[in-house]
């Protein structure tokens, strides 16, 4: 520093109580460094100041300091250079730059490299300095937090990317029939949850469809939900026999689980088109729905016990279509739990019958109609439902 003036001092200020702060003075000037810290005491600020007179000595005196006076022109270190060497050690420190009348023009491109203020020799007074320090401070506080606000942003965006990839696309040549979808995770902020579904074709006239459900709701959960998908989907690739591939997936099921109590339902569905039939395996899965002449009821089929408790193949029942116009909807528990008023009653699989077969269902299409669904189910619980809901409609001709 080499001017000594300053502007009046306010003798008497007083600082309501504040958080103390500790500051580092950075001044190779003696004179400079006692008007600062007459200028402090004469504020009553309540900060602990100690002071360095080169960068180097500053680099070992920056724990625990919040805020930091760096002069411009010092022995080891002078102008932005300077400034960039301090910023590289100053951590979480806010840095306040000190310049003279003849380059205040140092203090804009200052902050312009990542200070958060600037003041001019001889134009400030203890209150006045006091407050630029605190405003430092805060505005550093502030940087952080909005770059960490980024970075989780940054991360959520990745994990959405990431979770997207996860869902699956079905893996069909076929015209005969059309598979609608959806997919909602009940975990918080994320897009996948321990419900899962897929589709793949065998051949020219076989359609393999599952729809499936990981008890829980967390981030394990979900990444199971994955494994046994990916794992159907090779077994039915490989061309494993149909009566086998649940009991190959509760294998991988038991393998990967990270406690003995994770279950899963299965509701497995292979459609022959040719013969306009199909055959259904449930393993402690709510029964599809069958769209057909007009009417909403659940399918017949025999249901099996849940997939990781008691290994036991799922019984299989066959299904006959009537006609070419029908739609089999298959859906995960979450879809039917919500309530239906004020009491305990539950919508269940008679509920989500009479909702299809309300007349403005007719009018909805097929591709939307999963997704109305969900908006009724959540009209009769009063609010949005808790659990995943996944959802597959495999419909023929008109599809109902």
């Amino acid at each position: 520093m080499t001017e000594r003036s300053v502007a009046p001092r306010v003798r008497g200020a007083t600082a309501t109580p504040q958080e103390r702060l500790r500051v580092l003075l950075v001044e190779d000037d003696e004179g400079d460094a006692f008007l600062v810290r007459e200028l402090l005491d004469e504020a009553e600020a309540p900060f602990e100041l100690s002071v360095a007179t080169t960068l180097r000595e500053a680099g070992t005196k920056m724990q625990g300091v919040q805020c930091v006076l760096l002069d411009l022109g010092l022995p080891d270190a002078e102008g932005i250079d300077g400034l960039r060497k301090f910023l590289s050690v100053a951590g979480g420190a806010a840095v306040c730059v000190l310049t003279g009348r003849s380059d205040e023009h140092l203090g804009v491109a200052a902050v312009a490299e990542g200070a958060q203020d600037y003041l001019v020799k001889g134009q400030v007074d203890g209150v006045l300095l006091t407050r630029a320090l605190r405003y430092a401070v805060e505005r550093k506080r502030a940087d952080e937090n909005a770059q960490r606000l980024r970075e989780v942003e940054l991360r959520q965006a990745e994990s959405a990317r990431l979770e997207r990839g996860l869902l699956p696309q079905p893996l069909m040549q076929t015209t005969e029939v059309a598979v609608h979808t959806f997919y909602r995770s009940g975990r918080a902020m994320g897009l996948l949850g321990g419900d899962f579904f897929d589709v793949v074709q065998v051949g020219d006239d076989r359609l393999h469809v599952i729809v499936g459900d990981v008890c829980g709701h967390g981030v394990d959960e979900a990444a199971l939900g994955v494994e046994l998908r990916v794992a159907w989907r090779a077994l039915v690739l490989a061309g494993v026999p149909e009566e086998q591939i649940l009991s190959s997936l509760e294998q991988v099921l038991m393998s990967e689980r990270r406690a003995r109590e994770i279950f899963a339902t299965v509701a497995s569905v292979v459609v022959d088109l040719t013969s306009n039939r199909a055959t259904v395996r449930l393993a402690g899965h709510p029964p599809p729905v069958l769209l057909s002449g007009g009417r909403a009821v659940p399918v017949p089929a025999r249901t099996g016990i849940v997939l990781g408790v008691s290994p036991k193949p799922a019984p299989a029942t066959d299904v006959e279509f009537m006609g070419e116009d029908w739609s089999l909807l298959l859906y995960t528990d979450g879809l039917i739990e919500g309530h239906t008023g004020a009491g305990n009653e539950r919508l269940d699989v008679d509920g989500l019958c009479r909702l299809l077969g309300e007349p403005s269902a007719a009018d909805v299409p097929l591709a939307a109609l999963p997704a109305w669904l969900v908006g009724r189910a959540e009209q009769a619980n009063g609010g949005p439902l808790a659990d995943d809901v996944a959802m597959l409609l495999i419909s023929r001709g008109s599809g109902r």
